[in-house]
């Protein structure tokens, strides 16, 4: 999976599985000492001691984390007819309904184990749901790195266009004014009779402004990845207004909403 393609949210959804794994070895419960007794070596349960607790509330939290980032990183893929990350966010919902009820039923005063685990699952719950709707969490995690200025398949800079780190253009040119993707498009003043042959395909890097499916290149109607903002791709090839990319992990597809990218 690719790291460059987690979101903000992403990121909450992974530190709430983080502290549901910590809280499960803490106290669940605490007990309130009489004045001048030691309690500190008192046996207090922890959430492994409950086999009941441990599953329906932390390992079921910290399998509906994983299940949301997999979901996320390869859209498509189901789980008894659901999305995976879908299934992910249902479970993270029915771990925070568990948690709540337990804690208001606990006996004795909540531990820290307890407490944790009620935030946690809440982060979860709030991260896992929020994600897909606000825009702030949809921001990338980690800031896309720009490559290094060898064209990719050996092809030289055109007009400053092919790589990330040359001057950015939205794609498609000024407005009004439709440009193909190999470079600038010659006139007649520079010798070129209108109505030749257009210009061969030159590979280029580009930007989504938001995330948007990958298909295959067979036609297929189900998502093969999800291209992320803020990661750079590479476009191999044109199939109309549609562009054949290749995301970092080597897999290719037809992004069919070109609008709005930016090209390095």
């Amino acid at each position: 999976m690719n790291i460059r393609s987690l979101t903000r949210g992403d990121g909450v959804v992974i530190g709430a599985a983080v502290v549901l794994f910590i809280a499960s070895f803490l106290d669940f419960v605490s007990v309130d000492c009489p004045r001048g007794i030691d309690c500190s070596s008192a046996d207090l349960p922890n959430a492994w001691d409950s086999l009941g607790t441990v599953m329906s509330i932390y390992l079921a939290g910290i399998i509906a984390a994983g299940l949301i980032i997999v979901g996320r990183a390869m859209p498509g893929r189901k789980v008894l007819g659901l999305d995976i990350a879908q299934f992910g966010v249902a479970l993270s919902v029915f771990a925070l309904w568990t948690m709540f009820w337990t804690i208001i039923d606990i006996t004795g005063d909540a531990g820290a184990g307890a407490i944790l685990g009620l935030l946690g699952t809440l982060l979860l719950a709030a991260g896992a749901i929020a994600t897909p709707l606000v825009p702030a969490l949809k921001a990338p995690l980690v800031g896309a790195p720009r490559p290094q200025t060898p064209q990719p398949y050996g092809a030289q800079p055109q007009g400053g266009y092919g790589y990330p780190g040359a001057q950015q253009q939205p794609y498609g040119g000024q407005p009004g004014q439709q440009q193909p993707y190999g470079g600038r498009q010659p006139g007649p003043a520079q010798g070129q009779p209108q109505g030749g042959p257009a210009p061969e395909f030159s590979p280029f890097w580009f930007a989504v402004p938001v995330a948007r499916p990958l298909y295959a290149e067979d036609g297929s109607p189900t998502p093969i990845a999800e291209l992320a903002p803020g990661t750079w791709y590479l476009a191999v090839d044109q199939r109309g207004p549609a562009l054949v990319a290749q995301t970092q992990d080597g897999r290719r597809g037809v992004l069919q909403d070109t609008t709005g990218i930016q090209r390095g």
